[in-house]
């Protein structure tokens, strides 16, 4: 049975950046002292890039092995593989480069100038694929340590929508069109892969955000607010500034 999410709640954006970078920083350390080896799915936006940025401040990033750390991406902008909108480079530049990361452990996404050029649904099934070759011999995608996701003022994780098509897609990563928010042209895991984390923690911020962070927490369903349809094995938590906790109830948080 899948378990109820944890809130916590903390001052402002830039002290949860801090606090998921300690907390993520902690999660690998366990994850390889358990099996020798860790893995984590990144996410875009102003806290998620943030929260990067915060580990590579942390003198404790060098406690872990990231030689033996595997990087995937929840979704990602389907442009050239320079483009500075892509979360890849904004990763890269908060985080990964400073990294002494094993590059065959380091799974972009494709950019629209990659193998599949600008075929988008090709470039998605080669994600797939490289998904499910990862994946234990009982699954069809890696059971990822910590999956790190946000949510728009709408309600949307990964480039899952609210009524879109891709709230309806099972398959493990796939190409989506016509983004309401810029670019329109995406490719994102959906909810088969995103639920199959052992940790999911979505972090968010910012007082627009805080009456759908009210809404997922109060039951929403996927289709409605795709955020409230992620959960983890192990553990769910909701990482909020106090701006975007303001409008649930005072027994939903913990701070």
């Amino acid at each position: 049975m899948t378990q109820p999410p944890t809130v916590v709640v903390v001052r402002d954006a830039d002290l949860l950046a801090n606090a998921v970078a300690a907390r993520l920083l902690t999660r690998l350390l366990d994850a390889q002292a358990l099996r020798g080896r860790a893995s984590v799915v990144l996410t875009g936006g102003g806290v998620g890039i943030a929260s990067l940025a915060a580990v590579r401040a942390s003198g404790a990033r060098a406690a872990v092995d990231w030689s033996k750390v595997d990087v995937w991406w929840g979704d990602e902008r389907f442009v050239p593989a320079d483009d500075p909108e892509r979360n890849e480079m904004q990763a890269r530049e908060a985080l990964l480069d400073s990294l002494p990361l094993d590059p065959a452990r380091v799974h972009a996404m494709p950019a629209s100038d990659g193998p599949d050029g600008d075929d988008v649904e090709a470039a998605a099934a080669r994600y797939a694929a490289e998904l499910t070759a990862a994946a234990p011999d009982d699954a069809d995608v890696p059971p990822f340590d910590v999956l790190l996701l946000g949510m728009g003022p709408e309600g949307h994780t990964a480039s899952i929508f609210p009524e879109s098509a891709a709230a309806y897609d099972e398959r493990v990563a796939f190409a989506v069109h016509g983004c309401p928010k810029p670019p329109p042209t995406r490719i994102s895991m959906g909810f088969s892969s995103l639920n199959a984390a052992r940790e999911v923690w979505m972090v968010v911020a910012g007082a627009e955000k805080a009456p759908m962070v009210a809404i997922a927490l109060g039951g929403a369903g996927r289709v409605q607010v795709p955020a409230a349809g992620v959960s983890g094995h192990r553990q769910t938590l909701w990482l909020l500034d106090e701006a975007a906790a303001a409008q649930l109830p005072r027994d939903l948080r913990r701070r």
